[in-house]
């Protein structure tokens, strides 16, 4: 191998390594113009697109420890990884491919473990990580809520009778 398809390599192997997941996705016929749209909703996501030869990525998947390919790569394909929740990104690609026919979520990866394009749509119908933080705080504060009410209405409920007292009086 050439000593820039080994430099090229082994620099899909590091961003393979240091994200969580990768997708990857079949671009033909999609015009630079929305190819560079794409890139950028993939941003605000945070996460990003790069297009790379199938025989140089099957190799760097290799080294990076990802699970057999099975001969998944065909055709021109792009891989998408980022450091923030594969949600977002997986939203992003939805949005994009309902919008151009043109790109197709082929599969990807979250933790070593293979993701088909179902499970891909699948977590891009998730609410993002923030929104589902916040229900957990709601379901964790709502018990202590109900609670202090509950402490409280007694006390509340007797100063109505001595307030009613004293107006009688």
């Amino acid at each position: 191998m050439r000593a820039e398809k080994q430099l090229l390599t082994k620099e899909y192997a590091a961003r393979l390594n240091a994200s969580p997941f990768f997708i990857v996705i079949g671009y033909q016929g999609l015009k630079v113009s929305h190819f560079s749209e794409l890139r950028q909703r993939l941003q605000k996501a945070g996460a990003e697109v790069h297009v790379v030869k199938n025989s140089i990525f099957r190799i760097a998947a290799k080294e990076a420890g990802v699970a057999e390919l099975n001969g998944s790569l065909a055709g021109q394909m792009a891989i998408v990884t980022g450091q923030k929740d594969i949600s977002a990104a997986a939203k992003a690609l939805k949005n994009f491919a309902a919008e151009f026919d043109k790109l197709k979520i082929k599969f990807g990866f979250l933790n070593n473990s293979r993701l088909e394009e179902a499970g891909i749509i699948a977590l891009a119908d998730l609410p993002s990580l923030d929104v589902l933080r916040a229900k957990i705080l709601g379901l964790l504060v709502a018990p202590a809520t109900k609670l202090a009410i509950l402490i409280n209405t007694p006390a509340s409920q007797l100063a109505q009778v001595i307030k009613a007292k004293s107006e009688k009086t």
